[in-house]
């Protein structure tokens, strides 16, 4: 298979290494968005323009570049038919995603939005004891992740990466907004959405990095979601009450937990362990491929991409407008 990379940061880098642990003898051509990059010794081609990029002829295609180019790309290289991996969020605004979705849907392409939390164990096993009614009926969801952005990227200048700038895309809450994903992949559609964001710290960005999140859910349910890039000790969380007990998750000890209101008692739904940060990756990778191998929809697909897109595009409308955004 012929795979295009497009664009090497840290994300890019890490499903480069995975792609080539699935895949020791593909052929991968390195699309670098800047004319004086190199490309790591794992890469057959490196290109700098579109031309080069299609005269590649990839089957596939990992879009990691900023989310404000994932389109554009995204539809020139849908029109030659190539299956497209774009990494999250979809875009940073609407403008040509149903155009890049028809495209996809018109040529039988796999599209499929890199959510890899959806990938990820003791969620999985959270949404398992959900769907099989372990703590009754939903009520509330709090979610909550938050880490200081200059710690996310260690050795490298924070001011000049995606996630501060507003024209590459970046702040709390596209680059957080994989709980937006998983929230409504466990709790069902969302229906209405009021927040408050803002700019809180003395980081030097452009772009919000502290959120505060209400959702309604189809169901009825309530979920309040925290997002920031300014927190420390870094945490990751999600709490879900149901009729019938209560569900936590603590992403740092990746310890999924269970408390039956019938035996007062907590109970291990995924015991802490270390687990390794490319597991996740690995699945979603290898679901990606087997996906376009076996002309199958992914469960992350082009779809949830656009609604996760249109919830956080609403928590920005929200706060701005200071009123709840609802959805049809």
């Amino acid at each position: 298979m012929r795979t295009l990379i497009v664009g090497l940061g840290s994300i890019g880098m890490r499903h480069l290494a995975n792609l080539k642990r699935i895949d020791p003898t593909g052929f991968v051509v390195a699309w670098r968005l800047h004319s004086q990059a190199q490309s790591p010794f794992a890469v057959d081609r490196t290109v700098y323009n579109l031309e080069d990029a299609l005269d590649a002829n990839p089957d596939v295609a990992l879009i990691t570049s900023p989310a404000t180019q994932h389109v554009e790309i995204g539809l020139a290289l849908a029109r030659r038919g190539v299956h497209l991996f774009i990494e999250k969020p979809l875009s940073n605004t609407l403008d040509g995603v149903d155009e890049l979705l028809s495209i996809c849907r018109e040529k039988n392409l796999v599209l499929m939005v890199g959510y890899n939390f959806r990938f990820y164990p003791p969620l999985q096993a959270l949404r398992e004891a959900l769907r099989h009614g372990r703590i009754g009926r939903p009520l509330a969801l709090r979610a909550e992740a938050g880490q200081y952005l200059p710690d996310w990227r260690p050795g490298r200048d924070y001011r000049q990466s995606v996630s501060a700038r507003r024209d590459l895309g970046g702040g709390a809450v596209l680059e957080l907004s994989h709980e937006l994903d998983y929230v409504r992949w466990l709790m069902g559609e969302v229906t209405t959405v009021s927040a408050q964001i803002g700019h809180l710290s003395d980081l030097e960005i452009d772009v919000e990095d502290t959120a505060e999140i209400i959702l309604q859910f189809e169901s009825g349910a309530i979920g309040s979601v925290h997002l920031d890039m300014v927190q420390r000790p870094a945490i990751r969380t999600c709490r879900i009450v149901g009729t019938e007990g209560t569900l936590t998750w603590d992403g740092m000890t990746h310890h999924v937990r269970l408390f039956s209101a019938a035996t007062q008692t907590w109970a291990d739904v995924h015991p802490a362990r270390e687990i390794p940060r490319d597991e996740m990756y690995m699945a979603e990778l290898r679901h990606f491929l087997d996906c376009v191998t076996r002309q199958q929809t992914p469960v992350v697909a082009g779809e949830d991409g656009k609604r996760v897109l249109e919830i956080a595009l609403a928590v920005k409308r929200a706060s701005e407008e200071k009123r709840a955004i609802e959805f049809r």
